[in-house]
């Protein structure tokens, strides 16, 4: 039996050519975009995270510049050339080429230009190919380093990453927004959301967190919204309090925000994100947002029990001026709108919950949970549920919970609004609403 030793590695990584600056090495990737000039040729090669000029002449180049076509995948042998007036410090210059293979026709959608100018209809229905332009693809590497400040926060505030079913008996918020399908005959769900698990896993290990795609059966043709996204979660146990759900996300915001400075500087560049102050997130409850934008903007409250888009625009607008932050948690939430598992305050109208708005668009909900049985099961009874179809779940409860709580924010939401984007499909590689189910 053959044994697999070391690293699988293809040809020079871009991070490694300026120690080759006077040999010639061998580079892969994707052509991009072929630039005939007088003399000479700017050949751009795509590789796995950045564009790469490479020059094609006559008087170096060993094969006619009619044999490659752009979209060919291909191996250059190159030589590395030292040159100053470059960003990198050397150029490539073309010696030869191997063609792996070539496109068969050439695409309608023009994507190798600075930006893709068409409709967003079109750019999401060609994406297969759309997502090579640089910078739609830079959207989802930064979307990356979202994620892997999450996970590396997390595992350092001892979390556990776990991994819950999607497919499930009953959901986690209910009401109508759920998706069903026979599963072997019974009827089964694709999860609304991880919760009921996370729960469950705090008295495992206390501490945990998933990032894991959801499913809302919402009607929704909006800008904001989406029947398949991806959720942040996470559940912590022995809280004080809900507060400590808020700082914990504050932190993991900071740690993320700073990863990305560090780590995606050509991202953050190419696409000219403004990441935003994080110091300090100001809090605010619902009752008083509600009353504070109705004041300044007289506005009439029309719901006493949700916060209306327009409002939770208007009051990052005003949070904005007087705290110069981009974000405002508004809490206590009224028990009418929020999940049966959530805490109720002293006066039982309110929960010890919150929302987390950037940028004038809610990104996360959290709070803390009910943690006794007794309470969880008079909670239930109050809204009329059937207990009984919560065996599995109130198993946790009857055999003894720690004071727990946690959050579940939208990857998607949060990478549009960091990027200034006007609708959030563009921060989903595959979007999936009620309009869309391809590619």
């Amino acid at each position: 039996m053959k044994k697999i030793e070391g690293n699988v590695k293809n040809h020079i990584e871009i991070e490694e050519i300026a120690k080759y600056i006077g040999n010639t090495i061998k580079i892969h990737g994707s052509i991009h975009k072929i630039r005939e000039m007088s003399n000479f040729s700017f050949i751009i090669l795509r590789t796995k995270r950045q564009m790469v000029q490479c020059i094609y002449s006559e008087e170096f180049s060993k094969f006619p510049l009619t044999n490659i076509k752009e979209e060919s995948c291909v191996i250059f042998s190159a030589e590395v050339i030292a040159e100053q007036r470059s960003k990198t410090g050397w150029e490539l210059r073309l010696i030869d080429v191997e063609i792996l293979s070539e496109p068969v026709e050439k695409s309608t959608i023009i994507f190798n230009n600075k930006i893709v100018e068409t409709s967003l209809e079109t750019l999401l229905d060609y994406r297969p190919i759309t997502l090579r332009n640089e910078k739609q693809r830079a959207i989802f590497k930064l979307q990356e380093g979202i994620c892997k400040g999450f996970r590396e926060f997390m595992l350092s505030q001892n979390f556990t990453e776990i991994h819950s079913p999607k497919l499930v008996y009953s959901g986690a918020e209910g009401g109508a927004n759920i998706f069903s399908l026979d599963y072997f005959g019974k009827e089964a769900y694709l999860t609304q959301s991880p919760q009921f698990y996370k729960q469950m896993m705090v008295g495992v290990f206390e501490r945990v967190f998933e990032i894991a795609p959801v499913f809302r059966a919402e009607k929704h043709d909006t800008s904001r919204h989406l029947n398949e996204y991806t959720s942040v979660d996470f559940e912590m146990g022995f809280i004080e309090n809900f507060e400590d759900i808020m700082n914990m996300e504050t932190l993991m915001l900071q740690y993320t925000f700073n990863l990305l400075k560090n780590e995606y500087i050509n991202e953050i560049n190419l696409l000219q994100v403004k990441l935003p102050d994080i110091s300090f997130i100001p809090s605010i409850t619902f009752t008083e947002a509600k009353e504070l934008v109705s004041r300044e903007f007289k506005r009439p409250i029309t719901d006493m029990f949700d916060f209306e888009p327009e409002e939770e625009k208007l009051l990052s607008e005003i949070i904005n001026k007087k705290y110069d932050s981009e974000f405002v948690f508004v809490t206590h939430y009224p028990s009418k709108k929020r999940p049966f598992y959530a805490m109720d305050d002293s006066n039982k109208e309110f929960t010890l919950s919150f929302d987390l708005i950037f940028r004038g668009l809610e990104i996360t909900t959290g709070g803390q949970r009910i943690h006794e049985f007794n309470e969880q099961v008079e909670k239930m009874v109050s809204r009329e549920m059937n207990v009984d179809l919560f065996e599995s779940y109130l198993m946790m409860h009857k055999y003894g919970m720690p004071p727990h709580g946690g959050l579940g924010l939208g990857l998607e939401r949060l990478t549009s609004k960091l990027l200034n984007q006007n609708n959030v499909r563009l921060s989903t590689l595959f979007p999936r609403d009620i309009n869309r189910i391809t590619p």
